[in-house]
């Protein structure tokens, strides 16, 4: 055996998955390398979360053989590929929110002691260990439903990395982590790379890729398109794979100008309950036609804001006006039918009703609209589910099929529609590209100026500052609850939105004026 091969210690031979008909990967061979990074790139859809459920025992093959040293193995569940040393950090989040960090960690591997009772002590001393190591900050008694949708994802990872395995599979591990912990999470991945641990690597961030893996595979359409070592490619090398050109993934502004003012937040505040605020006297306003960009860290309150102007939080402060009127209504439902409409940043667990299917989830906001008396006109809902399916290309052989079976990106794009269906005069994108690849990036991104030049005003909140400098028309910032920067777009620089960014006390002063949007 040569010494490369050597170096295998899991294989995908010659593996097809169909499901009711669809091809989900096809024919694919996929080699996993012990003490390296294994990197797995793909487009939503491509096939790469199926190819590691097969891997972690969740799926079974319809072809093809699995190889763990050499050997053919059949995984039955996820507990036989665990007890076989393979591990796996999901993309959508696998916590019990009403049970503790430390009950996740261990959650169906309990510690017990000698009565055979659970040993709570020991499990969150253990559990301890690990989120140190991932400098979590995060206590193992705190309940899982009290974290943020970060500090959920760092959970995920100690879990993981608790199985102490052999192969340890990771999908979209970053995808809700501010740089700092990135840079926490590639230091654990050394460790474990150093100690022989095969990891599979799963994002959508190529620069963060190239970085990190030693190995790269790249699946289109369910066939793998290109295999090399991670030295010899770059960027284009991966884009071209995935989608066959080296486009672009934002969309860029068509120079439309936006109109009055749609929308004006004055001095909305929340207050924390630990003391503080989570948002402290925020005051901004957006123009019909115009995508405001919200940058801000992790934990910088632009969920947070977006929750206050929903009336998600009775108890929150301010004011909010839509075309001049102020919005007298204080729940989601009054606020939605005044024209505000919400894509959460966890679109799994606030986005979708994921045992429902893709038209249900679609016509869930806006079901009055198909209503007569008591009845739902099912012609009528029909033809506007099939409407909003090509209007924002949603790849579902039939809408009846249940939305979990979508990828990542064809979820998104089934939120977005939802909100689009309840006629919305504003539009609020809390991390909408959140997990989602190249391409489903750049037509989400598509469909945002679209929008926009069809009148909605757009507030857009993200993490990445690449996007909020490519697609908005003004950019505000925030920090710890507060707005520390405003900058037209034409005169705003990386390093000024960082700077503003790192600030928590006062307002910053973005192109010689107040953050006061």
């Amino acid at each position: 055996m040569s010494p490369v091969l050597s170096d295998v210690v899991l294989s995908l031979e010659d593996v097809s998955k169909v499901y009711s008909g669809t091809v989900a990967v096809k024919h694919a061979t996929f080699d996993v390398r012990r003490g390296a990074v294994n990197v797995l790139v793909g487009e939503n859809g491509a096939g790469k979360s199926t190819m590691m459920r097969m891997c972690a025992g969740v799926e079974k093959p319809t072809s093809g053989r699995i190889l763990l040293d050499g050997e053919e193995v059949t995984f039955n569940s996820s507990g036989d590929a665990v007890a076989r040393g393979i591990g796996m950090v999901f993309q959508e989040l696998n916590l019990f929110g009403n049970m503790t960090v430390a009950e996740n960690i261990f959650a169906t591997r309990e510690i017990t002691n000698a009565l055979g009772h659970i040993d709570h002590k020991e499990q969150e001393r253990r559990a301890g260990e690990f989120l140190d190591r991932l400098q979590a900050g995060i206590k193992p008694t705190t309940m899982v439903e009290d974290l943020t949708i970060g500090q959920q994802q760092l959970v995920e990872i100690a879990k993981a990395v608790s199985l102490d395995a052999r192969v340890l599979i990771m999908d979209e591990p970053t995808s809700a982590l501010s740089a700092a912990e990135v840079e926490i999470l590639f230091k654990v991945i050394a460790d474990l790379k150093a100690r022989g641990v095969a990891i599979v690597y799963i994002s959508h961030r190529l620069e963060e890729l190239i970085r990190i893996g030693d190995y790269i595979t790249v699946l289109r359409d369910g066939r793998i398109t290109g295999q090399e070592e991670m030295r010899n490619v770059d960027t284009q090398w991966i884009v071209r794979q995935m989608i066959g050109s080296d486009a672009k993934d934002f969309a860029k502004p068509d120079g439309h100008e936006p109109g009055g003012e749609v929308f004006r937040a004055e001095e909305i505040s929340l207050p924390r309950a630990t003391g503080g605020l989570a948002v402290d006297h925020v005051s901004l306003s957006l123009r019909a036609g115009e995508i405001l960009g919200i940058y801000g860290l992790m934990g910088a309150g632009r969920s947070e804001l977006f929750d206050c102007i929903m009336g998600r939080h009775g108890h929150a402060t301010g004011r909010i006006y839509i075309e001049g009127r102020e919005v007298r209504e204080r729940d989601p439902a009054g606020r939605i039918r005044r024209g505000l409409a919400l894509i959460p940043e966890d679109r799994q667990r606030e986005g979708l009703v994921t045992i429902l299917s893709v038209a249900s989830n679609l016509t869930l906001a806006s079901l009055q609209k198909f209503a007569k008396l008591f009845h739902i006109r099912g012609s009528l809902e029909r033809g506007a589910v099939r409407e909003m399916v090509k209007d924002l290309s949603i790849k579902v052989a039939d809408p009846d099929n249940e939305v979990s079976s979508l990828s990542g990106g064809n979820q998104q794009k089934v939120v977005i529609g939802k909100a689009l269906l309840t006629g919305p005069k504003v539009l609020l994108m809390d991390e909408p590209s959140r997990g989602i690849d190249v391409g489903a990036k750049a037509d989400v991104f598509r469909t945002m100026r679209r929008l926009s030049r069809e009148g909605i005003g757009i507030l857009f909140a993200t993490s990445d500052l690449d996007e909020v400098m490519a697609l908005s028309d003004r950019i505000a910032v925030m920090s710890n609850g507060k707005l520390t920067g405003l900058f037209e777009r034409a005169e705003a620089t990386e390093a000024a939105i960082v700077a503003a960014s790192a600030l928590g006390h006062g307002p910053a002063k973005g192109t010689g004026r107040s953050a006061h949007v």
